[in-house]
């Protein structure tokens, strides 16, 4: 699961939106994205010690296994994803 940590006034959170929904898309059964907007749920930003946005977290059986603070281009995301969640065969 990819959690993107995000608010409606933060452009690059905005330029990275629809990167991360092809990439949801691209990883169908393998990667399931959730958005989760700071302002509404702080609480969510405190529990993973969040403090700048976008932060974009990778999680396996509730653990974290990657962090991407700040938003990436296109190629950096996918090579970024390769690595913390690779595509299952």
């Amino acid at each position: 699961m990819l959690v993107d940590l995000w608010a409606p006034w933060c452009g690059p959170c905005r330029q990275v939106a629809p990167l991360l929904e092809r990439a949801a898309a691209d990883r169908a059964g393998s990667l399931k994205v959730v958005k989760v907007n700071v302002d509404v749920a702080p609480d969510i930003s405190r529990r993973f010690g969040v403090q700048g946005i976008p932060t974009m977290l990778v999680l396996r059986d509730g653990n974290e296994v990657g962090r991407q603070v700040g938003a990436l281009g296109e190629a950096a995301l996918q090579r970024w994803l390769d690595t913390v969640a690779p595509i299952r065969t």
